[in-house]
């Protein structure tokens, strides 16, 4: 039963428990039905909590009249991972932003609402580092983070959000507190439904305390990139690297389409008189004797293995070569009035075999695709860009599109590496696990939240975002099977 069904008994009980918290208003309601996928759905009240107790409040009050909740931070999701698909209410945990470092045991005791990059910050003046790093991070908030287990450039080195999760507080969809977990550095007792939580995108439960690991602040880094023939010889870096004993705090490859979009957008070569190939931004970090010793191995295998490259001697220099990486993304968007990013992943040693399917992708069905992103770890980002209104261009694109998934699954690799399922993914996401897995993850959720108020609509519900963008109908448990077709 959603809110438009049940009267304004449920906003009523909502005002009289947290007052000026709750909001009704139309301009708020629209401000809070789309995230970054930019999907509209309004909801019937935005609740901004002030206080971690009045999510148990809304929960309770929710649970009994089966009041969809949708748990929202910045609204930075690309998934739509945070749009009231189904109405009912938007939860803002933004303001819970409190947090407080214990130098002594290297921990953070968080709320939802703290922007990624404002922990850093002060745990950085401490010497201390948290290092996932999305590149949202100047606005992105560590629920969301721990919703769907965001990992950034970092991951090759120091790993993703869950890595360094040591414990989470929380309510239950009925509304009762529950805390899995503890802040200490080993946890053995019951089952681990902490890391079950961390990725679970708001479905099985709202965070409202989180307790990180922190780690010593390297002491410098450097930073280098360089341009290789092929993407067989960028691609085998991470294999090249290990076998001289480096372990790059970042490895990021650009293929070869990439490089001639931005270099057509910024309007200048990357390396002059070199025409678009691959490259790598690579980076070190340590103390600086390691910083040193690795950066003379570094420098050695690309002068002996790429066409040309070049190193950071100050910050100044070190963000000019991290602009290009930057700049990828930005310079796609020019080319089409709609661009999919989908963080796939494959195993190392099946990414070649990745980017050369996407190379075929963009002969059979004319469509603009750049890969760039984390080789490190194997989480490349296949961007396919389109103009929306063009109906049969944008079929094009859903064909490569569900081609694409299918061939990440059939390379051993997962359709979403950071980003998470949302609505987005949900048309590709049953092919991805057997009767059995799908079915235990299904018993999980009715089992945490059994009227299925939390989030519904993603993950297990089928929505197909190229289609027009209206609200899909309910589905029931029984869920929808039939193949996405392009419209």
């Amino acid at each position: 039963m959603t809110e438009s069904n049940s009267g304004y008994s449920a906003i009523n009980q909502l005002c009289e428990q947290l007052g000026d918290c709750v909001e009704t208003s139309s301009e708020q309601r629209e401000d809070y039905s789309y995230d970054g996928l930019k999907i509209s759905s309004l909801p019937d009240a935005v609740i901004r909590v002030k206080q971690a107790e009045q999510v148990g409040t809304v929960l309770k009050i929710a649970n009994q009249l089966g009041v969809p909740v949708t748990t929202r931070g910045a609204g930075s999701s690309l998934t739509g991972g945070s749009t009231p698909i189904r109405g009912g209410w938007v939860l803002d945990l933004s303001q819970l932003n409190h947090f407080e470092i214990d130098e002594e045991n290297q921990i953070a005791s968080c709320g939802p609402g703290v922007v990624v990059a404002d922990l850093q910050a002060v745990a950085a003046e401490k010497g201390l580092f948290y290092p996932p790093d999305p590149s949202s991070k100047k606005f992105c908030t560590l629920g969301g983070n721990v919703a769907c287990n965001a990992g950034g450039l970092r991951c090759v080195k120091y790993g993703v959000t869950r890595d360094y999760v040591l414990s989470l507080g929380g309510y239950l969809a009925n509304g009762e507190y529950v805390r899995w977990g503890r802040a200490t550095r080993k946890f053995a007792t019951g089952y681990n439904l902490r890391d079950l939580w961390v990725g679970s995108e708001g479905t099985l439960g709202v965070v409202t305390d989180i307790t990180l690991r922190l780690i010593n602040q390297p002491k410098t880094s450097r930073t280098f990139l360089g341009v290789f023939q092929s993407d067989e010889l960028a691609l085998s870096s991470p294999t090249a690297l290990r076998k001289l004993g480096l372990r790059p705090s970042i490895l990021e490859y650009m293929d070869r389409w990439t490089i001639d979009c931005l270099q057509k957008y910024v309007g200048k070569e990357v390396f002059p008189g070199i025409e678009p190939h691959p490259m790598l931004l690579i980076e070190v970090d340590g103390d600086e004797r390691e910083v040193n010793q690795h950066s003379n191995l570094l420098d050695d295998w690309l002068h002996d293995t790429t066409l040309a490259h070049r190193s950071a001697v100050t910050p100044d220099d070190a963000e000019k070569l991290w602009d290009v990486r930057r700049q990828g993304s930005s310079s796609m968007k020019k080319l089409a009035t709609t661009k999919l990013n989908e963080d796939v992943v494959v195993p190392l040693s099946r990414q070649v075999e990745l980017v050369k399917f996407v190379d075929e992708l963009r002969k059979k069905y004319g469509i603009k695709i750049g890969v760039f992103g984390h080789c490190g770890d194997g989480n490349l980002h296949v961007n396919l860009m389109y103009d929306e209104e063009n109906e049969e261009e944008a079929g094009r694109a859903v064909s490569a599109l569900r081609e694409l998934m299918s061939e990440v699954i059939s390379l051993g690799g997962a359709i979403s590496g950071e980003h998470g399922v949302g609505l987005a993914k949900t048309p590709f996401v049953r092919e991805q696990f057997n009767e059995a897995e799908w079915n235990t993850m299904l018993a999980v959720k009715k089992a945490l939240d059994p009227k299925n108020i939390l989030n519904p609509g993603k993950i297990f519900d089928v929505f197909r975002p190229w289609e027009q963008k209206k609200v899909p109908v309910t589905l029931s448990w029984e869920l929808e099977n039939e193949e996405p077709k392009p419209q």
